[in-house]
């Protein structure tokens, strides 16, 4: 059985999808990555030992829009779940995040700008692509999806790459008219695809597995290639694959 395309209008007051290749400084992308999109649909419904979501299309239906955000934020990185259950059971001495530090020029606050995207609304599309042995599924996951984002439904509330952007969402009805896509047409190059391994179930602990494909906006669609496409989809170790 063929995935069936499941859209979503989705909508906020500000985004950040960042670019890697910037260290200190957010620069975000004009649009969203996939990554950031199949996060949008993992908060609403998501199953990763049965299933993980394609993205395959971002429309742009309002113009991308700049703004300069100056923020306080700490130096030191959150702990792995690892190292936090290590805590949890006794195992390690919990380490405190300072705020404010004067003997550690690596530990304590710093205030970074972020060039974030302001009213933005888009028109996502994705299918739900069944692990093996779960295929028999796919159209009771698909109602799943459904009835849950009709109904406003979500495991935690999504948002456009950084927590504090929430993003607000409604499905699109089967037989509701196409979008009309803001006439945008950009060369982004190469941009982030995913962090993880998509080509099996995952778990917590998986390392990174960073994948980018080169990014074009046509007339406001970004068209998003399927993750096993290695051609369009550049991945780490392919040859060991």
């Amino acid at each position: 059985m063929k995935p069936k395309d499941q859209a979503l209008d989705v909508w906020g007051d500000f985004a950040c999808f960042s670019r890697p290749e910037l260290k200190v400084e957010r620069f975000s992308y004009p649009v969203p990555t996939p990554s950031a999109v199949r996060g949008i649909y993992d908060a609403i419904y998501c199953k990763p030992t049965e299933f993980r979501w394609q993205v395959t299309r971002i429309e742009i239906l309002n113009p991308p829009a700049y703004i300069a955000l100056r923020r306080n934020e700490v130096k030191d990185k959150a702990p792995s779940e690892r190292t936090i259950l290590r805590w949890m059971d006794g195992k390690d001495d919990p380490q405190p995040i300072l705020a404010d530090c004067t003997d550690d020029p690596n530990k304590g606050r710093t205030q970074r700008q972020t060039m974030a995207l302001k009213d933005v609304r888009y028109r996502l599309h994705a299918e739900i692509k069944p692990w093996h042995g779960f295929e028999s599924r796919l159209q009771g996951m698909e109602n799943q999806f459904r009835r849950r984002a009709s109904k406003g439904k979500c495991i935690y509330q999504p948002y456009f790459g950084c927590r504090e952007f929430p993003a607000y969402f409604e499905l699109v009805d089967i037989d509701a008219p196409p979008a009309e896509p803001y006439p945008l047409d950009v060369g982004i190059g190469l941009m982030l695809y995913d962090v993880f391994d998509l080509s099996r179930p995952g778990c917590n602990e998986d390392d990174p597995n960073i994948s980018v494909f080169r990014a074009t906006v046509k007339n406001g669609i970004l068209n998003i290639p399927p993750y096993e496409n290695d051609n369009e989809v550049l991945k780490p170790n392919l040859k060991e694959r």
